[in-house]
């Protein structure tokens, strides 16, 4: 009978080491890198020098009149180029789709594969004659790969909740941008009307003031007009904070510096706003949780909140693990066998998660209700404001005619001395009051308008006139879209 060849087990060992530095190498190859990032040591607001050299591509705006709106600020900024401006360089976007980005990485991470486990150990004898001992191990986390589905469809549904976050905080820096716009346009003209009134009210009150020196009228009369220059110029004055105050918040909004002055371009902002049709109101609210992306971001949440609760009820399992071994004891004896850890269920069995997850989800499903229901009242809310606009609108327009025509006969009047400087005054400023409010009226129903727009997505008509009415693609059609960027020309 042959005789059996002896067992080398230095040899087994040999190829054991091998095969783990063959792994360890293989991992190790595929690492990443660790490249310092410093901060950066200076602002990176765009400047007046840089600003007519932006450019931006319109196919990735975010709702169809920017995409068909050419960018182009060399003859100065509509009121749409002002909302792509504020789409692609507003600093808290950069900021959500830097989380975008993050979501994105852990969605990554979660449907990864678990690392297998090498277990190595060795045992010296402290007495002559016997052999080292040792043990090799492989092992896989059993668990991980069953709550693996799970666990990835949560984080898939995060990135679709993040994604149209992202989609739905555009359209609200959209609607700030439009309305900055509309009120700096609203402030550059009434001020040369105020500037006017109070120049009116200052010559009235310096003749009266004269006439009283000289006791031709009475100081009460000098007393009125001091009031209504003082007044008058109040009014001057707190616009030209408020002018300021705009400027700031609209540099602020599209990450401009300080000191940058925006060319706007003249918009057809005069037109008569046509009355919004209760039917196309009515229709937009009905398809609030099919359009608006915040509303579908919460879907998206509830989505991933019920993965982590049916990963939860996984893990109320045995927690499992697998493993293979090859061992040598001190008398050269070699075995092989396998190794399983089991956790048993007898005290916590996961049961304080699924109560947390279970809670959280009743949680979302509320917070889903409430802000369908904000959106409603809010909607209601701008209708009515938006009607009261229209009629202040409608009323202060039909009055204006009238007070411009006796303000010119008044000018004429007192072009030929016919009537006194303050009829003269009354008149002007009757009508430049007139002016004034029906141009306070219609900012008010443009700044409603592009609120409904934002709360609606574009379901009603842009108030600029720039474009027709357009409907807005449902939000989850354009998650997943390439970062908005903004380029400047050399």
């Amino acid at each position: 009978m042959p005789s059996r060849p002896p067992f080398r087990a230095s040899s087994l060992r040999m190829h054991c080491l091998l095969a783990v530095a063959a792994l360890c190498a293989g991992a190790l190859s595929g690492c990443t890198l660790y490249r310092a990032q410093p901060l950066p040591a200076a602002a990176s607001m765009t400047t007046q020098d840089t600003l007519g050299r932006l450019q931006i591509d319109p196919a990735k705006m975010p709702l169809p009149e920017l995409a068909a709106q050419r960018f182009d600020p060399s003859d100065g900024f509509d009121i749409e180029e002002v909302a792509m401006l504020a789409v692609a360089n507003n600093p808290d976007l950069k900021l959500a789709r830097d989380d975008l980005g993050i979501a994105q990485a852990q969605a990554f991470s979660a449907g990864l594969l678990p690392d297998p486990q090498v277990a190595v150990s060795s045992d010296y004898p402290g007495a002559l004659g016997l052999s080292r001992a040792f043990s090799y191990g492989l092992s896989m986390d059993v668990m991980a790969i069953v709550t693996r589905g799970a666990n990835k469809q949560s984080a898939d549904a995060t990135v679709r909740k993040t994604d149209l976050g992202l989609l739905w905080q555009e359209w609200q820096v959209i609607a700030q941008a439009k309305q900055l716009y509309v009120k700096t346009r609203f402030q550059n003209d009434a001020l040369p009307l105020l500037a006017k009134q109070a120049d009116l009210t200052q010559t009235r009150y310096e003749r009266i003031a004269h006439a009283a020196s000289e006791h031709n009228v009475t100081a009460d009369s000098a007393s009125a007009a001091l009031t209504a220059s003082e007044d008058a110029r109040k009014q001057y004055a707190d616009l030209l904070r408020a002018r300021e105050q705009t400027h700031h918040d609209l540099n602020a909004l599209l990450g401009l510096a300080p000191d940058v002055t925006l060319p706007l371009a003249d918009t057809a902002q005069d037109r008569d706003a046509a009355p919004l049709a209760d039917a196309t109101l009515d229709a937009a609210v009905a398809a609030l949780p099919q359009r608006r992306p915040d509303l579908i971001a919460l879907q998206a949440g509830y989505e991933a909140q019920e993965q982590k609760f049916r990963a939860a009820i996984l893990n109320q399992f045995p927690s499992l693990s697998v493993g293979f071994t090859r061992q040598r004891d001190t008398s050269e004896i070699y075995t092989s066998g396998f190794a399983i850890n089991l956790t048993l269920p007898v005290f916590n069995r996961n049961r304080g998660n699924i109560a947390i997850e279970q809670a959280t989800c009743q949680r979302l499903a509320d917070e889903y209700q409430t802000r369908l229901n904000t959106a409603a009242a809010d909607i209601a809310h701008l209708r009515a404001d938006d009607a009261i606009a229209a009629q202040q609108l409608a009323q202060d327009e039909a009055a204006l005619p009238e007070l411009e025509r006796a303000a010119a006969h008044a000018q004429d009047a007192y072009a030929r001395h016919d009537i006194a400087l303050g009829q003269y005054v009354d008149a002007q400023s009757a009508a430049l009051t007139r002016r004034l409010d029906a141009a306070t009226a219609r900012e008010a129903l443009a700044e409603q308008r592009i609120g409904l727009q934002a709360l609606l997505g574009s379901a009603i008509p842009d108030p600029s006139g720039s474009s027709a009415p357009t409907h807005a693609p449902a939000p989850a059609q354009q998650t997943g879209s390439a970062p908005t960027t903004l380029t400047v020309a050399r």
